[in-house]
């Protein structure tokens, strides 16, 4: 990444990652579809309640694996070799420990915080059944998560990509199975998804540990440094702040659908799963940056860093306008895809034409973000992270009080948030502060 033409490179490296989140958008949407068609739009909406709490606890590892992959990133790019290969192995210590943590807070919590978000009776116990199912599978998720956001560092985009595909065809099968055969509803779906990640997490880490010259650790290697322990964690922690605030937000947005009943429920859950698959262009290139980033920053690149954003800003553009005609002309017919109901569709086609004026700012969080990120600029991400709560909470309070809007609200407030906190971000990336923040000594 510190080498050749800035948008050649990004896009070959975004490209299978974007391959990989779609696939994983799509085994995520298979459940949907397959519980919203085959069993009903309340089995589809106790899902969807849980998808922001889920995420809470997720992106706490997330965020660290992240961390991680910014501290190698930069060693990387710096040719320091031998510490690479002391991140990687105390980095399996922090993500290890904090899945487990997460895993037992995630199940035993389960059904006190869905009820203090005001889950409709009707959805709870089947929301509670499948959020403490896919707690079990948060050590898988650490593990696929840390292991890809590694082999990303080391610039290897493309091996996540393969078991991600392996485990997508595996979720769907599964789910055919358990739900469809066996009848299992969303008990099924969620087992499915446990196994899938599994598979995942398991087969990326045996590819590294076979084939990666980084992954093959000594004795000296294993042993603790707090040094660069502390390093992750310095990173990685904001990051898991900021997407701890955003999941934050989007419960409290979750909180204030839930008072419009079933129906609202259901279309918010569907529109959010078409909208999650929307924006993975932007999440691949926002991830892509980070590396390009982070590796630049490791090799002193300081105006190849910047010659980089500005030509990934064309293509965001790109995008965010083929997004854009997309949800304003079709956004019935990708609603029909997940539910029969008319009545559902008929909102969350509404819902989808006013988030997509704003697809352009959500495109400018990804890569100014991931270049803040990668850049060691960390604190400041958290910040907007922040940013994004307070647009959010306050945006939803403030419209649902006044009956003007309506359910409409909901999606009001996601496209004014987005444009705020796109905003609060280019004036970070404008200030110039993150050229300081590099990790490797210079």
């Amino acid at each position: 990444m510190t080498e050749g033409n800035e948008v050649s490179l990004m896009i070959k490296f975004s490209l299978p990652m974007l391959i990989g989140n779609v696939f994983q958008q799509l085994y995520n949407m298979v459940d949907s579809i397959i519980v919203g068609k085959f069993v009903n739009a309340n089995a589809l909406a106790s899902i969807g309640v849980t998808s922001s709490i889920g995420f809470l606890f997720f992106s706490v590892c997330l965020g660290l694996s992240v961390g991680v992959g910014i501290v190698i990133s930069q060693y990387f790019g710096a040719r320091e070799d031998k510490n690479v290969k002391i991140a990687i192995a105390n980095s399996i210590y922090v993500i290890g420990i904090t899945s487990i943590v997460i895993s037992i807070l995630a199940f035993v919590l389960a059904r006190p915080i869905l009820e203090l978000m005001k889950t409709p009776a009707v959805i709870l116990d089947d929301a509670v059944v499948y959020l403490k199912i896919i707690s079990a599978g948060t050590l898988a998720v650490g593990a696929y998560n840390a292991i890809s956001c590694i082999l990303r560092a080391l610039g290897d985009s493309r091996t996540p990509l393969f078991f991600l595909i392996v485990a997508s065809i595996i979720n769907v099968v599964l789910d055919l199975i358990f739900v469809l055969n066996f009848g299992w509803g969303v008990a099924g779906a969620a087992i499915a998804t446990v196994i899938s990640q599994a598979v995942a997490a398991l087969g990326c880490v045996v590819f590294a540990v076979r084939t990666e010259y980084y992954f093959r650790l000594n004795k000296e290697d294993l042993k603790v440094n707090w040094d660069i322990i502390k390093e992750c964690i310095k990173v990685g922690i904001p990051v898991s702040i900021q997407n701890s605030t955003i999941a934050v937000s989007l419960i409290a947005l979750q909180n204030i659908v839930n008072r419009f009943g079933e129906v609202a429920v259901a279309s918010y859950t569907t529109v959010s799963r078409i909208e999650q698959l929307i924006q993975q262009p932007f999440n691949s290139l926002g991830a892509a940056m980070s590396t390009y980033a982070a590796q630049n920053m490791g090799a002193n690149k300081i105006e190849r860093i910047k010659k980089g954003y500005h030509k990934t800003i064309i293509i965001i553009v790109i995008f965010s306008l083929a997004a854009f005609l997309g949800a304003q002309f079709g956004g019935a017919t990708i609603m029909r895809l997940f539910v029969n109901e008319e009545d559902v569709i008929a909102l969350g086609a509404k819902g989808i034409r006013i988030t997509s004026y704003a697809y352009f700012f959500l495109g400018m969080i990804y890569i100014t973000r991931g270049l803040l990120n990668g850049a060691g600029d960390t604190v400041y991400a958290m910040i907007n992270g922040f940013v994004e709560v307070i647009g959010r909470v306050g945006f939803s309070s403030i419209l649902y009080i006044l009956p003007v809007f309506g359910v409409m609200s909901i999606w009001i407030t996601t496209g004014l948030t987005w444009f705020i906190t796109a905003m609060a971000s280019i004036v970070r990336y404008k200030q110039g502060k993150w050229k300081t923040k590099s990790i490797v000594k210079q």
